[in-house]
Formats: structure tokens, sequence, C-alpha cells
């Protein structure tokens, strides 16, 4: 999940440049991928509409709400709802292939309490999530954007940051995992700088993986590899 920018045009014709939370990779539904969205969706998928959600209605219940920004194939978050039935999930994907996988793996688990999105966050953030009404909300692994000259691309910046305050409760939390040191290096630049936010961790800026975050295929290959994984938590304080 990346961040690139879009253009609106003001009634003078001016560009109005704005923010968007990916670039759209469209891959070929696979024949399961396909028939998971076309059974499940009903059930887990939500439509965008430019109207607020009332989290008691998508989930039958007034459960903390965990935020997913780019759930790829959505594994973990299968898993992590399984894990986890006192909370709701919501993941949003704008990779079509993705969220079949993970309508797919939640059928296969069971799991009642996840829902899927499969649209732009930024304009999901906008028009569809309450203020002060998501307990967690996770980033993990974004597309680094790791050249120099693309690191205006990443999704972490000021006006990210400013956008999804609001949306988190008092004391809500914003999670975000990278395997690219300089990336870590920069989310922590960006919040540190973000007001109404602190750093939970007590020693340096980073914290151990926490229990919640499954422990992906890929990043024990990395492990493995002698790779590193840098897990930041920043809480809504204001």
């Amino acid at each position: 999940m990346t961040e690139v920018t879009k253009n609106d045009f003001t009634e003078e014709g001016k560009i109005v440049r704005k923010i968007r939370s990916f670039v759209r990779r469209e891959g070929r539904l696979t024949k399961g991928q396909e028939g998971a969205i076309t059974e499940c969706w009903s059930n887990m998928g939500i439509d965008f509409v430019e109207q607020m959600l009332d989290w008691n209605e998508v989930f039958g219940n007034n459960n903390p709400v965990v935020l997913e920004i780019g759930f790829g194939m959505g594994a973990s978050l299968v898993e992590m709802a399984q894990n986890s039935p006192e909370k709701n999930f919501l993941g949003i994907e704008v990779h079509r292939p993705g969220v079949g996988a993970c309508l797919a793996a939640a059928k296969e688990a069971g799991v009642t309490n996840l829902r899927v999105m499969c649209h732009d966050a930024v304009e999901v953030f906008e028009s569809m999530i309450p203020d002060s009404s998501v307990s967690t909300l996770q980033l993990f692994f974004p597309d680094p954007w790791h050249k120099a000259r693309h690191h205006k691309r990443r999704i972490v910046k000021a006006e990210f940051a400013e956008m999804i305050r609001p949306k988190l409760i008092e004391g809500g939390i914003f999670h975000m995992a990278t395997d690219w040191e300089n990336y870590s290096e920069h989310m922590i630049e960006v919040m540190n700088a973000a007001p109404g936010y602190e750093n939970i961790a007590t020693d340096g800026d980073f914290i151990p993986r926490p229990d919640e975050r499954p422990l992906t295929k890929f990043e024990a290959r990395g492990h493995r590899l002698g790779h590193g994984v840098w897990d930041i938590k920043f809480r809504r304080n204001a």
C-alpha cells in the first residue's frame, strides 16, 4: 500500500493535489478468489458510500474496532480476527485478488468479526470512518519507495498522520511495521513531529513485535536471512 497524488480542479481550473493511499496494481483473480468475493461479499464486504459507518450496525456489537490499511492477501488479518473474537476488524485493500484471498481464508476459518473493503483508504477515512471510533489502526509493511526521489510517495507523512488522528479514540493506537530501516526512521520522524501523538516505546523508538501481530512467512524468512523488522506504536493523546 503506497501513496501517490491525484488531481482535482477548482472552478477556476486550478489543480488541487490530493493524497491517495495506493498505486493500483490489479492482478487476475483466481477462480477461488472470485468465488469468495461472490459468495462472501454480502456478509463480509462493505461497499464505498459517502456516509459514515455505524459500527454497531456493521458488526452487531460495540466491541473495539481494529482497522488495517493494505492487508495484502489477508492471512495475518484473518489470523488476528480469529485470535481476538472480542474485537472487530476492518481491512481496506485495493488489490482485488488480495480481497478475494482474504475472504476465502476468513470463510475457511469461520470468523465473524471481520469486514473488508476494496477502495482507496484515504477516501474511506474521509467519508466513512466516524471520529473517535477506531481503537487501533494498523499499517504493516507499506511500500517503502526506497529510492530517495520516491520518498514523497510514502503513505506515512504529516498529512496522513493529521487525517487519521481524529478517527482514533482517545488513547487509540497507530501501529506501524516495516522491514526497511530507512522507512522506520522516516515514520519516527513524521510521527514525532505530528501533534497529538506520543510514542509508547519505553526503550528507544521501537517496540518488540507485539503478540497480536502474527509473524508472516515473509517476515520469518527475513529473520533467517538476518533482515530486521521495526514495530512502532504511537498513541493518540489529544
